[in-house]
């Protein structure tokens, strides 16, 4: 019995060596983490007083961007009507151009048979007005 219980306490031993291996290093964890709670519990006040800021900023940063949006709604409005009231003036100054355009021809015809029935001659203020409408005509179309 004496081999059998020399054989039971080393194995006992054996097994105690690990453990208390194990138990120092546990030890000496907790102690580090003593030492430290306060510094955790001053990460976790810290942590706690942002999430609060961060609870109060909510409603504050809603507000803004609902004012934000509102603003926004109303220069897009605004771009809106201004937008058409570019695209009437625009549609007026093609009238316009047309209209423009029709009584340049009808001058041309009309110059056209009043030189035919004069003598060819220097040109005329009439020629050179001509040349200047069909510039501002050259610069409505360009516009287009």
């Amino acid at each position: 019995m004496d081999n059998l219980d020399l054989f039971i306490n080393l194995i006992v031993i054996i097994l105690l060596i690990p453990t208390i291996i194990y138990v120092y290093q546990l030890d000496k964890n907790l102690n580090l983490m003593r030492e430290n709670q306060s510094e955790l519990f001053k990460l976790i006040e810290a942590l706690n007083e942002a999430t609060y800021k961060a609870e109060n900023s909510i409603p504050k940063l809603k507000t803004v961007t609902e004012n934000s949006s509102n603003n926004l709604k109303e220069v897009v409005d605004s771009a809106k009507e201004l937008k058409n009231d570019l695209m009437f003036i625009n549609e007026r100054a093609d009238n316009l151009a047309d209209r423009l355009e029709g009584a340049i021809k009808n001058g041309r015809q009309i110059k056209e048979s009043s030189i035919e029935m004069a003598p060819y001659s220097q040109k005329t203020k009439e020629d050179e007005r001509s040349e200047a409408e069909m510039e501002l005509l050259k610069a409505l179309r360009s516009i287009k």
